[in-house]
């Protein structure tokens, strides 16, 4: 009887342990699979949270790039012509203006731009909209509020989705402001046109200096041949009087291309010095007054017995020898009046006064470019009154005529007096 209950003992202890063994390898298994299931959502866990930081990463770049570069993106639909800007970092300097608003209609947008502008840039986007074109670029003027002041700004588009049918639905583009590229753009159109201008007049001073040096030149040559035939010392002392006119007239025109071509290459140096103005007037007055038609009478007009003016003393002499030689020139009678008035901000204003033909008003604009002439019956070059403004604007001063056809002329330079 003890052995068989002994026995019935060991048997349920044995199934037991099977069970015990059954459920710790079940439990193991469990745990394993536990175990690589859990790696797996932890590895892909992982990938998401690299993606997602790649993903920041990027849009950190993007906008990094697009501040960088001062545009305003954005995307549109073409149904609804509704504007969402992404991001918007335009230039907002030259006067305060704000951006269009996220979610504006485009329509809107158009009656900010100049009104020719405005009509190529809505054609331009039609075209886009419509699908008749891949991609819009246009560049335009966007008044300032309340202003008339513009600023010139550039925009990209292409269409970034496209229906079952091949029509746009959505377009993305960016915004930036481009003055400083327009002005750089003015600049170089204008320095093309100087560059231009200075070849044309080149070539017209040239041609124009070969006709005034071959003038002179013929006579002294002509004159020259003459005199082995000449017998007579009348005619002799006459035909040697033209050739040194000629030649003062020759080395006149000379002189002045010399001069007007150092102070524009910045050769000739300044020369500053204090001196009285009535002094150096006066003696022009005396230079001339021996070279003037016979009857014409020349006056001063002095407001002060000195004044002291600090300038290149040596081309303020030039500029009155070259004011003086014209009023001599077209002074037939009357008087040649020579004077200065002090101006305002320590200016004073030097003038030669003539009664003599006077100036068309259609003239007035040109009598001190190079070789214009306004009678060209006049014996000259046409550059004395070009060599005044070129020295009065080397020593920080201007030049200026008034007149009336048939009553005289006045020219007039106006000189800091320091």
């Amino acid at each position: 009887m003890m052995f068989v209950l002994f026995q019935e003992t060991i048997s349920q202890m044995t199934l037991s342990s099977l069970v015990i063994w059954l459920l710790g390898v079940a439990m193991i298994i469990a745990a394993t699979v536990l175990i690589f299931w859990q790696r797996n959502q932890g590895r892909e866990l992982q990938s998401e949270l690299e993606q997602l930081h790649k993903i920041k990463k990027s849009n950190v770049e993007y906008e990094m790039v697009v501040k960088s570069m001062r545009l305003s993106t954005w995307h549109m639909d073409p149904k609804t012509s509704v504007v969402t800007y992404d991001y918007d970092y335009r230039d907002k300097r030259g006067g305060e203006w704000t951006p269009e608003m996220s979610g504006s209609n485009i329509l809107e947008s158009y009656s900010l731009l100049v009104p020719e502008d405005a009509e190529r840039v809505a054609k331009s986007l039609n075209d886009l909209f419509e699908g008749r074109v891949e991609e819009y670029h246009e560049q335009y003027r966007v008044y300032f509020p309340h202003s008339e002041r513009t600023y010139w700004e550039e925009s990209f588009a292409m269409v970034s989705k496209r229906d079952a049918e091949g029509r746009p639905e959505a377009v993305v583009g960016a915004s930036m402001r481009i003055d400083e590229r327009k002005n750089m753009e003015e600049a170089l159109v204008a320095a093309r046109n100087r560059a231009e201008e200075s070849d044309r007049l080149k070539s017209a001073f040239i041609a124009n200096m070969s006709h005034e040096i071959r003038t002179p030149l013929n006579a002294i040559i002509g004159f020259t041949s003459l005199l082995p035939d000449i017998t007579g010392d009348e005619e002799r002392r006459q035909l040697i009087d033209l050739i040194s006119e000629n030649n003062q007239k020759l080395l006149q025109i000379i002189d002045d291309v010399m001069k007007i071509s150092k102070i524009e290459a910045g050769d000739d140096q300044l020369s500053i010095s204090t001196f009285d103005l009535n002094t150096v007037l006066t003696a022009a007055i005396e230079r001339f007054r021996g070279k003037a038609v016979a009857g014409v009478e020349m006056l001063t007009q002095y407001p002060q017995d000195t004044l002291a003016i600090t300038t290149d003393q040596s081309r303020l002499q030039d500029i009155m020898g070259h004011l003086m030689s014209n009023a001599v020139k077209f002074t037939q009678q009357g008087t040649i009046t020579v004077g200065y008035n002090k101006l305002e901000n320590h200016h004073v204003r030097i003038w030669v006064k003539d009664t003599g033909k006077g100036i068309p008003k259609d003239s007035l604009d040109q009598v001190f470019e190079r070789f214009y002439k306004v009678d060209e019956f006049v014996p000259g070059a046409g550059l004395g009154l070009s060599t005044c403004r070129t020295m009065a604007f080397s020593i920080g001063g201007t030049t200026g005529v008034e007149s009336e056809l048939g009553k005289g002329s006045t020219f007039w330079v106006d000189l800091p007096q320091k």
